[in-house]
């Protein structure tokens, strides 16, 4: 078709939107546009129009494609099976469609057929159709079309770019999620991963056979092992969003204790109307309305610093004091410990020469000294006291021992209700003892 007054009236054109000295055919990005022309005519004598025209041309094309056991149409067939559409109408769609052999004509059988270009119209067509349900961001529909080429071994250096670079853009939103800090952002983008993981894992499986062809040319081989990369990457994005929920969950204000928090809260906001929005403002407005400009909370700083910070700096008396010679180190208070309890409880407890019950040993004259007391039983026999110095080195080195039992008793003591069962004994007379 290269040699047709059309394709070189085309060219032509074309040639006019470069600048001097430069050929068109010379462009490698261009070269593939200008073989595969007569497809790209199609498709304009597809698209080329309004949006009305370019559904029913593509209504009929689908039409007289579907038919599988009897590809051929005679024109009456045509319009019997599309009655709905206008007559008119039809048959200019017709005519388009044949003049740029979408569909071709017989002359012998006087039938039409669907051509190889609207062959390959249709098939691109329903496979963006199909993709179209519940794949919004294109991963499906890219793998598919990777994984087919994979399949008959025409691996394409353009598929795995488009992949890749859709593969970048979607980490990118998922980053930018995690960055904004925003819980309802990263619920959103986690909801968006989840529905194309499973593209990302069949993109994983064909990317990894693509990888093992030794034939495969290595500008090829290095955008395949990128597109890995970057599907490893979106693989490992769950965990991040799932620690960020994490840290948001620490930080999440509850209202009370009403069970709700504040992601409830722009939660439930989220799902109203603007309508039930704007009625939440009825009657909430202060009259007279506050000027724009003035910020209450820095007029009430400045107004508390003039009228009572400022008076109180004026007041300050921030003269350093005279010198004083320092104090002799003899005039300097010392304390010593009140070990007057301790030696008290020692003495009695060493005149201890039969058992004795462990509520009648306790008795104090409150709680604290009670308490004091039962604290100090368990240095009796500890080594490790009694090699020590001190007053509780000397009790723990009295010959007594503490035998508690597994039961409470009332001790009839002022502020003590309970109190385990035990005695103390001189250690000679101990035989199953346990130090507390």
């Amino acid at each position: 078709m290269s040699g047709t007054p059309d394709a070189a009236l085309h060219d032509e054109r074309l040639q006019d939107v470069f600048r001097d000295g430069i050929v068109a055919e010379d462009l490698p990005s261009l070269f593939p546009l200008l073989r595969g022309r007569g497809l790209l005519r199609a498709f304009s004598a597809l698209f080329h129009g309004g949006e009305t025209q370019v559904l029913l041309r593509l209504l009929v094309l689908r039409t007289l494609g579907a038919r599988s056991h009897a590809t051929e149409w005679t024109p009456q067939e045509i319009r019997d099976h599309l009655a709905f559409v206008d007559p008119v109408k039809l048959e200019t769609v017709v005519q388009r469609l044949k003049e740029h052999d979408i569909l071709v004509y017989d002359n012998e059988t006087q039938r039409y057929r669907v051509g190889p270009i609207g062959r390959k119209a249709l098939g691109a067509l329903a496979t963006m159709l199909e993709f179209e349900r519940d794949d919004e961001d294109g991963l499906g529909y890219l793998t598919a079309q990777l994984a087919a080429g994979q399949a008959v071994g025409r691996v394409s250096v353009d598929e795995l770019g488009h992949l890749l670079s859709r593969l970048t853009e979607l980490k990118d939103d998922f980053d930018r999620a995690v960055l904004s800090g925003s819980e309802h952002r990263i619920r959103r983008a986690a909801d968006r991963l989840e529905s194309v993981w499973t593209w990302v894992e069949k993109g994983t499986e064909v990317v990894a056979a693509i990888t093992t062809q030794d034939e495969l040319e290595p500008a090829a081989h290095r955008l395949a092992q990128a597109v890995g990369r970057a599907q490893s990457a979106l693989l490992r994005q769950a965990g991040v969003f799932q620690r960020e929920l994490n840290k948001i969950d620490q930080h999440r204000v509850h209202l009370g204790r009403t069970g709700l928090s504040s992601s409830d809260l722009v939660g439930w906001l989220r799902a109203q109307a603007v309508d039930a929005l704007a009625a939440f403002e009825d009657g909430q407005l202060r009259l007279p309305l506050p000027a724009p400009f003035l910020h209450d909370q820095i007029a009430l700083d400045v107004a508390e610093y003039e009228l009572l910070e400022r008076e109180r700096l004026a007041a300050d008396v921030t003269t350093l004091p005279g010198a004083e010679a320092p104090p002799d180190t003899a005039e300097l208070p010392t304390s010593e410990d009140d070990l007057r309890f301790l030696d008290d409880w020692h003495a009695e407890l060493a005149t201890i020469a039969a058992p004795r019950e462990l509520a009648a040993t306790l008795i104090g004259d409150d709680y604290a000294l009670s308490a004091y007391r039962l604290s100090l039983l368990g240095l009796l026999g500890d080594p490790e006291s009694a090699a020590l110095e001190g007053g509780t080195a000397d009790l723990a080195r009295l010959p007594l021992a503490l035998e508690i039992e597994p039961r409470l008793i009332d001790p009839d003591l002022p502020a003590i209700a309970l109190v385990s069962a035990g005695r103390l004994h001189p250690r000679d007379d101990a035989k199953d003892t346990s130090h507390a």
